[in-house]
């Protein structure tokens, strides 16, 4: 596989956060020779702040799963060449999705939300999601991560400053539908198909998606001529793009990208 003509990484955000969440990273991979974007998701290009201040946002709450594989879509078929495509928890799975579709030279998901028939049965990740979810409430209002709930999913070991510092940046109103559509056939991954090259990562501490479940995801690749990794990082939460060792991760996925090019 050869990446040397890609010099372009569009990351996927996650749900619950802003896309700032990259900024760092984009630094990262900008200083590494890539153009680095990371677009908004629909109706959330705005600061966290004022995205909050608009909850519910009916907007938001109207997002679905497809609306953002579409979305996506449209912005890498614009782009001059396929991208590398990176993403985090539900961007993670978005960008298996776009992998499945051939939309890109390479994927690194991150954390990333298991597609549709992956379970686990860990508490922890029930105790993190549910709410999301919105079981008994409108779906036709977002749902806003309380900081007791951002403390226990995202951010896990961290100190209280830490923790509270970062909710304010960048957790934002979520789309309950979405969230409901990753256990829908939309999130279905034919494993079976050659694919890309794909780096799974995941962290030992992660509360909302656990590392098993991200070795999993990546044990049902069985395409023999496709490069599939995956790659555990002890001491990682679910907020691994914001902990202090991030540039650890990143590292290590561009060191990952230069060995399959």
């Amino acid at each position: 596989m050869n990446l040397s003509n890609t010099k372009t990484v569009v990351f996927i955000t996650g749900a619950f956060v802003s896309h700032s969440c990259w900024d760092e990273w984009i630094i990262f991979f900008e200083n590494k020779g890539y153009k680095a974007v990371a677009p908004p998701w629909l109706y959330k290009n705005e600061s966290a702040e004022a995205l909050r201040s608009r909850h519910p946002d009916e907007k938001v709450a109207s997002i679905r799963l497809q609306n953002l594989i579409d979305y996506y879509t449209e912005i890498i078929e614009k782009l001059p060449n396929k991208p590398i495509l990176i993403g985090h928890s539900y961007g993670g799975l978005l960008t298996q999705l776009l992998l499945q579709k051939d939309l890109a030279v390479a994927g690194v998901a991150i954390h990333s939300v298991a597609p549709q028939g992956l379970i686990t049965f860990k508490f922890s990740f029930y105790k993190g999601t549910w709410g999301a979810l919105g079981f008994f409430t409108s779906l036709k209002k977002t749902f806003l991560m309380p900081f007791k709930q951002w403390q226990y999913a995202f951010t896990n070991g961290m100190l209280f400053e830490e923790q509270k510092e970062s909710y304010e940046k960048l957790v934002v109103p979520e789309s309950k539908l979405a969230l409901r559509d990753g256990l829908t056939k939309t999130a279905k991954i034919d494993f079976t198909k050659p694919h890309p090259p794909l780096l799974i990562i995941a962290g030992s501490e992660d509360h909302i998606v656990p590392s098993s479940l991200n070795y999993s995801n990546f044990k049902k690749y069985k395409n023999i001529d496709s490069v599939t990794t995956f790659k555990e990082f002890r001491g990682r939460n679910h907020f691994v793009l914001g902990q202090a060792n991030w540039k650890e991760v990143a590292s290590f996925t561009a060191d990952w990208l230069e060995k399959i090019s």
